[in-house]
């Protein structure tokens, strides 16, 4: 039986700055280098049974970043629960206060915040508690966005806030586990909403806020408010134009993007989740449809492996057929590799339906 890796209590499940977990000898510089731990950037390691999501990717920059810097745009939706939103190996977005000055760092995209861009009430940057995700111990994919972000103490690795006392052990580089959570430090959902908006191309950013606003993270009278303070800054128009285009009755990231890339190809909007009420009194909800053209797209995103969903969806598309609508399918392959066909035969059933550009 292979022996157990070394993992002092201290680091158990966290994120630490290795030179600290050395210098204070928690670990050796042999057993740093060990399966035990996962190096997530220059000097920064975490526990390797860590989830390895986009919060853990958050986490690791905080760790070498000075207070007053804020997760924002995708990375900051990730961690409001927006799981599309970024990845382990995407970059993290920040927000860094105008007065301050960062070098670049690898896989850290720097952001200048102004001073005119108000938080929204309960955001992180607003001075108050945001709700917590989890509680801190084992963090999972909600727990990593939980814990407090690391901070030095004169480069001693110690948590900011936290002090040594004459005759103790220096404290660890990270803080303990306890009972009070306290989230990383992002931007509120809405302002979040409004960077990706920015800061993003429109298909993905478009997707993000969808999800934001299906979920009941953030609302549209929320989304006009971040709007209005921020006229006159750069961006501004555009995130205006993501607004319009996103609707919360989409149902996944995929449907999200065909949509918006057949409104940028020029087509008609198409209604999310349109109700289609069947003469037996039966209500179908097609992905998209263009209702008065009675044209409907169903996204398939993967064959279903179950053959009751596969019996079901086409009986669902049987019904729709009867009902004098025309219904186009579109795969993930297809719009991930055959769009132009895809937007050649949806355009010809609109103009055969009645649609005249």
């Amino acid at each position: 039986m292979p022996p157990q890796p070394h993992r002092p209590d201290a680091l158990t499940w966290q994120v630490f700055r290795g030179s600290t977990a050395v210098r204070q000898g928690l670990l050796t510089e042999h057993q740093l280098r060990s399966g035990a731990w996962i190096r997530l950037r220059h000097d920064v390691y975490a526990d390797a049974r860590l989830d390895r999501d986009h919060a853990l990717t958050c986490r690791a920059a905080l760790l070498r970043l000075p207070p007053g810097v804020m997760i924002a745009g995708p990375s900051a939706a990730y961690l409001h629960g927006v799981d599309h939103a970024a990845t382990f190996t995407d970059e993290v977005h920040v927000l860094v206060p105008p007065q301050m000055r960062i070098g670049a760092q690898r896989g850290l995209r720097l952001h200048i915040g102004g001073a005119d861009l108000a938080p929204a009430p309960g955001s992180a940057a607003s001075g108050r508690r945001p709700r917590a995700l989890d509680a801190i111990g084992r963090p999972g994919r909600a727990a990593t966005a939980t814990l407090d972000r690391q901070t030095s103490d004169a480069g001693s690795g110690l948590p900011s806030g936290r002090h040594r006392s004459a005759g103790t052990r220096p404290s660890p580089v990270v803080l303990p586990r306890t009972s009070s959570a306290v989230v990383l430090p992002r931007t509120s959902s809405a302002q979040a909403a409004w960077e990706t908006a920015v800061w993003l191309e429109p298909v993905r950013a478009v997707g993000i806020v969808d999800t934001l606003l299906a979920n009941g993270l953030t609302d549209q009278d929320a989304l006009a408010a971040i709007a209005d303070a921020n006229v006159g800054r750069p961006g501004a128009q555009r995130a205006r134009w993501v607004f319009g285009l996103a609707d919360p009755a989409a149902q996944s990231p995929p449907e999200s993007h065909l949509r918006v890339r057949l409104v940028l190809a020029g087509l008609p909007r198409p209604v999310a989740q349109h109700p289609v009420r069947l003469p037996t009194g039966l209500v179908l909800h097609p992905d998209l449809a263009w209702p008065r053209f009675r044209v409907a797209i169903e996204y398939d995103g993967h064959w279903p492996s179950d053959p009751d969903r596969l019996h079901t969806d086409r009986k669902r598309l049987n019904q729709l057929v009867a009902a004098g609508w025309l219904v186009l399918h579109v795969t993930s392959r297809r719009m991930q590799n055959d769009f132009p066909n895809v937007l050649r035969e949806v355009r010809a059933a609109l103009i055969a339906r009645g649609w005249r550009r």
